[in-house]
């Protein structure tokens, strides 16, 4: 033909030729490769089909099908491919943003003077920068989607905001009152109160497993409390009473959300924690006004004059509204084992790291005592899950007992 009469043409065909050959290529692909160099009958100059000169190292496109990774990029690859990086990017901001809100909540709580410094103002003020970070994302124009609920449906919502207010502010005094790592020991045994509180005002069952997993919970948190060199009744008290509001505020997030069509003009996870953060905040500035409010001078003084309050407070503030958001966005993306297992290690995790840089007692007694406690919590979460309650009826006269799913409330039954 007249494209192989080309010395050029013969040379490419050749070195194309040679290529595959070390290659180990089949025949057939010879065949075809030679056929695509050469110009069929009637084709003009214009139009000729030219050679492609293959590039030194490389295999050509039509062989991209051909496995070039080892074994090891060739598991590897596929898992990586396969992980969800947001729930991973969650988990990471969850624990992240919990520890350092922890530890520059309690810098800031030392700076201004503990417990009878400002700690409902902290508080609130923490709230206050949740609330300014909430109302810009629904006001961005880039920012999350408004939600389209009712007045009815924000007058549902106060009660589990009280209860967030409360639980929040009783968390910070009880930090203000007392070491980082009991505070956390106590907050852990938080199972025991929202057992009993979910058994008396929202006829909630709990399984004979969930309360036999009680007792090394609360006995834990005792133990730990023996060793303890800062222990204080205000930090034990504060701790409880969060325990106590916390689990009020669980249990009325539950019966909130399952009211029907709720949760859709709610809209996402995100405006939910937005609307209760910024009612809290509301329900809290009364408070830090009342209690505090007449020295708010001094703590004006001390932000201007003590280092680090200002910077530790608005971290605290942003690192509280970013972990809780964190921790509600993984619920929906993980089952109860994990959520349990990452909420044991979260806690276990804080415990030891801020002791650690906090300069706080990790005494072998209150670890023994944390351990104990932990563990409870962890059991308490899953055993339902491979215990489950037995339950007897009459059929036919019989009396047949089967392990089934324990009913969420009495009603179910």
């Amino acid at each position: 033909m007249k494209g192989m009469d080309d010395p050029s043409e013969r040379v490419k065909l050749k070195t194309t030729t040679r290529y595959r050959a070390q290659n180990s290529l089949a025949h057939t692909d010879l065949e075809a490769g030679a056929a695509a160099l050469t110009t069929p009958k009637g084709v003009t100059s214009r139009t000729q089909t030219k050679p492609v000169e293959p590039i030194v190292g490389t295999r050509p496109s039509m062989f991209s099908d051909v496995p070039q990774t080892s074994g090891l990029t060739q598991f590897v690859m596929p898992t990586l491919l396969a992980l969800d990086i947001e729930m991973v990017l969650l988990f990471a901001l969850w624990y992240v943003g919990n520890y350092y809100h922890n530890v520059s909540n309690k810098l800031a709580l030392m700076a201004v003077g503990g417990a009878s410094g400002f700690p409902i103002t902290i508080a609130t003020l923490q709230l206050a920068i949740g609330s300014a970070y909430a109302v810009f994302m629904w006001i961005a124009p880039d920012g999350r989607p408004r939600p389209t609920t009712t007045v009815t449906d924000v007058v549902s919502l106060m009660p589990l905001s009280f209860f967030a207010a409360c639980a929040h502010v009783f968390s910070v005094f009880a930090l203000s009152a007392g070491a980082l790592s009991f505070g956390q020991i106590v907050k852990a045994a938080e199972p025991a109160f929202a057992a009993v509180l979910g058994t008396l005002f929202y006829r909630k069952r709990v399984s004979l497993g969930r309360w036999l997993c009680l007792v090394p919970v609360i006995g834990g948190a005792v133990i730990a409390s023996v060793a303890e060199p800062s222990f204080g009744w205000a930090c034990l008290a504060a701790a409880s009473t969060a325990n106590v509001f916390s689990s009020l505020r669980a249990n009325e997030n539950e019966r909130v959300m399952s009211t029907k069509g709720l949760k859709e003009r709610v809209g996402s996870v995100g405006n939910q924690f937005a609307f209760t953060t910024v009612f809290s905040f509301l329900f809290l500035l009364p408070l830090a006004v009342f209690a505090e409010g007449k020295r708010w001078g001094m703590f004006m003084e001390m932000c201007l004059t003590r280092e680090g309050v200002v910077v530790n407070l608005l971290a605290s503030g942003l690192w509280f509204y970013a972990y809780n958001e964190a921790a509600t966005s993984t619920i929906k993306k993980t089952n109860a084992i994990t959520q349990s297992v990452a909420n044991t290690a979260k806690r276990v995790i804080l415990i030891v790291l801020a002791a650690a840089v906090l300069g706080e007692s990790l005494h072998p007694v209150k670890m023994l005592g944390c351990s104990i406690g932990i563990a409870g919590v962890f059991a308490y979460s899953v055993i339902d899950m491979f215990w489950k309650p037995k339950v007897c009826m009459e059929v036919n006269g019989k009396t047949i007992c089967r392990r089934v799913k324990v009913p969420k409330k009495i009603d179910e039954w």
